[in-house]
């Protein structure tokens, strides 16, 4: 479990008299996505997805997410911690990302998750500065570290879950795997899906 007490970092939904969470996705555009992509489809869920800018290739399905209503949001151009960033480096490496992904997508990005998770004083003042919402999570579901034992993954979140958690996964074939299921169990325990700002 993860919370933060910073006023400018966004942990939880906001807003919503039922019960609900927030799926979300680091690390893409990659390859999971369609798959992820079926999923989320077939199970009628939306989801928050934070891209890479330098992944963001013309060949991935970005237009399918945004298409699909999925609310797409910058992890930084290349994954750099930035905390070892001064504050100009920081805000160019996320003005950079922003750009880079508003032009391919056509849509302005209002959203931000720093890479590791890790952020100062600087990284929330240049997001701001960008018009961005630094976005954290509540549940992290550790699914890079579960590559041989994914229903693991789905056991740490069910065990943690709670009203408006937003849930951190990745675009790992291991998440894909125990996606269907997870999101299954999530309904069944009265829960329903919502993106930030709905």
């Amino acid at each position: 479990m993860y919370d933060s007490d910073h006023r400018n970092v966004i942990t939880k939904l906001v807003g919503h008299n039922e019960k609900s969470v927030m799926l979300t996705f680091d690390d893409g555009p990659g390859r999971a996505l369609p798959e992820i992509l079926d999923i989320l489809e077939k199970e009628d869920v939306k989801a928050g997805f934070f891209w890479q800018s330098r992944l963001l290739h013309h060949q991935r399905p970005w237009k399918r997410a945004l298409d699909s209503g999925h609310l797409i949001g910058t992890h930084s151009c290349n994954h750099k911690n930035l905390t070892r960033l001064s504050f100009e480096e920081q805000l160019a490496d996320l003005s950079r990302s922003k750009e880079a992904i508003s032009k391919v997508t056509g849509q302005n990005v209002t959203y931000f998750r720093p890479p590791f998770g890790q952020f100062n004083e600087d990284t929330i003042a240049a997001a701001s500065e960008l018009g961005m919402h630094t976005v954290m999570w509540r549940i992290a579901s550790m699914d890079w570290e579960l590559k041989n034992d994914p229903d693991q993954i789905k056991t740490f979140i069910m065990d943690h879950l709670e009203d408006k958690a937003i849930i951190l996964l990745h675009e790992l074939p291991q998440t894909v795997k125990i996606l269907p299921s997870l999101i299954r169990q999530i309904k069944q325990q009265g829960y329903h899906f919502q993106l930030l700002g709905s």
